[in-house]
């Protein structure tokens, strides 16, 4: 691993709304990454703003990332999130093979983004979906939600709370399915703590970590989340210690903008607390399960 990893992002660009790249590149940045953004749309803010402007840039990620390829640019990881079309998940599974043909150890980190709640998005149908499956496939770590981890395992959502035995089974399905990684986020257990989970297929090692809940929704969360967790871990955390580093930020960033009375469609304040990227935890809380 190179002392600055280079990091490829492959994500949308909203404007206004602290979502995808505005928020990786910031946080990935400050944790010791090198983030170069691929495009998969540009938008004038995030599309849950009742008018925004949105360029699709499916047409052009080939092209652009040509010139990477002409360059003889080298990247570490490929990171992946809500992607827009069926082509585009295609091209990434393209760009993948021509770069792990330069970099065999290259890291590839999938957050299937699909849905929440037990809903999937509007923009996914059935071919997207089982795209993203083999995308899945593909990946070195995949971070779904449990609404996610359900549509990739072909399983009926059963509600927010989930024994541990069944989380554990979730996870071990999706490794299965090709990842050496899993890590589901926002976990709700029958006893009502809110937990992270992952499991290492290669370890054979599962671990949860509890995380302080705040009962406020701000977008773009899960992008906070996932591009802490792969900035930690690319700076030599371990795996359950990545994951409960993500939390802690994450839940400090909804509590200050909660507590700030800060509108809930810009996202959180993350930028407020930028400095509590470097007190890292002392005493982790995660457990082995």
């Amino acid at each position: 691993m190179k002392e600055i990893p280079k990091i490829m992002a492959i994500h949308d660009m909203s404007g206004v709304g602290r979502c995808s790249l505005t928020v990786i590149l910031p946080i990935m940045s400050a944790l010791g990454c090198q983030v170069c953004p691929l495009p998969t749309a540009l938008l004038s803010n995030h599309s849950e703003y009742r008018e925004f402007y949105f360029f699709d840039f499916t047409d052009h990620m080939e092209e652009y990332y040509s010139y990477w390829e002409k360059n003889n640019f080298w990247f570490d990881c490929i990171y992946s999130g809500f992607l827009g079309s069926e082509d585009q998940i295609d091209i990434i599974g393209n760009i993948i093979n021509k770069v792990k043909s330069k970099n065999n150890k290259l890291l590839v980190l999938v957050d299937p983004v699909m849905g929440d709640h037990g809903f999937t998005y509007a923009t996914y149908n059935d071919k997207m979906i089982e795209k993203m499956s083999h995308l899945v496939k593909r990946a070195d770590i995949i971070t779904p939600n449990l609404t996610e981890a359900c549509i990739l395992l072909g399983k009926e959502y059963c509600g927010e709370r989930v024994t541990i035995p069944q989380i554990k089974g979730y996870l071990k399905d999706l490794s299965d399915l090709g990842p050496r990684i899993s890590l589901v986020t926002g976990v709700v257990t029958t006893e009502g703590e809110h937990i992270n989970v992952c499991y290492d297929k290669e370890e054979d090692k599962f671990w949860m970590a509890p995380f302080n809940y705040v009962d406020k929704r701000y977008p773009g969360t899960g992008d906070l989340f996932t591009s802490l967790f792969l900035g930690y871990y690319m700076k030599g955390k371990s795996l359950p210690e990545a994951m409960e580093e993500a939390a802690r930020f994450v839940s400090l960033s909804v509590h200050v903008s909660n507590q700030a009375n800060a509108p809930g469609s810009e996202g959180v304040i993350f930028e407020k607390i930028m400095k509590e990227l470097y007190n890292e935890i002392l005493e982790y809380k995660y457990t082995s399960i």
